[in-house]
């Protein structure tokens, strides 16, 4: 995209032509295990303001990991920003420095995870607990690279102790260019309903960008956000699962653009091109595997496949059945396609 919208909010401010106020962005989500290199590729051709790696660990980045490598593969992706998790600083700042040497634009720094793998090794949101490490870690990022550099954090670890809006304003002055908040703390993992008026005390506490993330679906969803939150832009992330094309139209809608939802022979081709670089990218054997959520969410979008055909879809180590089936699940009257906006 010639004139990057995340990129020159990133670089402090995004002016529009005639002085109007800047459209609002919506970014695809990192989600571990979901937004590989295909299905980046596919939102952000679609219109997503940006996308996100899956987290990738800093420290097996550095050894060369070849999964680490794959989560931090841009290849194809004209705006590239990868997700780092780690607890110290030294292999962070070295991760940052691989990604940039790798053709990141923007490096992200994970202090969200809830996940007790994650939390357990003290990173992810268990970096909320110290924020003093935690500003360690940032500063150790914002030194390595000449990138923009981001954090993504939740609202706390626990409700007694809701300190995004200090670790958001510890970000700021170590120059970091944005924060993302899930507006849910650790100990919440992903119950409830994400506070998005909660957001807005760390939107209050800094000046540059802040992102809203958490149960943002849709255009409405992304609206009633972005008025609790006074956020910048909002994150979509599980609900673009079988539907990568939807962090576009919501991000166009919040601009003011109208974008049809895609012809139902159009997302069968978006999900026959994911499932088929998902082969190309793990080997026919891992692939399989990694594509079967995609797979189930994909034939939920498209809502015509008998209950016996999408066992089969989910089972099959045949890509040609797995193609044929998908195909078939978009085969069905356009009426049964839900509306992204």
């Amino acid at each position: 995209m010639a004139t990057d919208h995340y990129l020159s909010a990133l670089r402090g401010g995004r002016p529009m032509e005639g002085g109007a106020q800047p459209a609002p962005l919506c970014l695809l989500a990192p989600l571990s295990g979901v937004t590989d290199l295909h299905m980046r590729r596919i939102a952000r051709r679609c219109g997503a303001d940006a996308v996100i790696s899956e987290m990738v660990a800093a420290r097996e980045f550095t050894r060369g990991s070849g999964e680490a490598t794959l989560r931090a593969n841009g290849s194809g992706v004209d705006l590239h920003v990868v997700q780092l998790a780690g607890c110290e600083a030294e292999p962070i700042a070295e991760a940052a420095r691989l990604a940039e040497a790798g053709g990141a634009h923007v490096i992200d720094v994970n202090m969200g995870c809830p996940a007790k793998i994650v939390t357990g090794i003290a990173s992810g949101s268990a970096l909320m607990r110290d924020l003093d490490h935690a500003e360690r870690l940032l500063a150790a990022v914002r030194n390595a690279v000449s990138v923009p550099v981001t954090v993504k954090m939740r609202l706390g670890w626990d409700d007694a102790t809701r300190n995004a809006p200090d670790l958001a304003a510890r970000a700021e002055r170590l120059g970091l260019n944005a924060v993302t908040v899930h507006g849910r703390t650790r100990q919440q993992f992903y119950t409830g309903t994400a506070d998005w008026s909660a957001i807005r005390a760390v939107v209050e506490a800094v000046s540059i960008p802040v992102i809203a993330n958490g149960d943002v679906t849709d255009l409405a969803s992304a609206r009633d956000c972005l008025a609790a939150s006074g956020a910048a832009g909002v994150m979509i992330g599980r609900a673009a699962t079988g539907r990568p094309w939807r962090v576009g139209q919501v991000a166009a809608a919040l601009a003011g653009r109208l974008v049809p939802e895609p012809s139902r022979a159009e997302q069968a081709a978006l999900a026959a091109e994911h499932y088929a670089g998902l082969l190309a990218l793990y080997g026919r054997q891992m692939g399989v595997r990694h594509a079967r959520k995609h797979l189930a969410a994909y034939a939920e979008t498209g809502g015509a496949l008998e209950p016996a055909e999408r066992s089969a879809l989910l089972t099959t180590t045949d890509p040609e059945v797995a193609l044929s089936l998908l195909a078939r699940a978009f085969a069905g009257p356009a009426d049964t396609v839900r509306e992204a906006a």
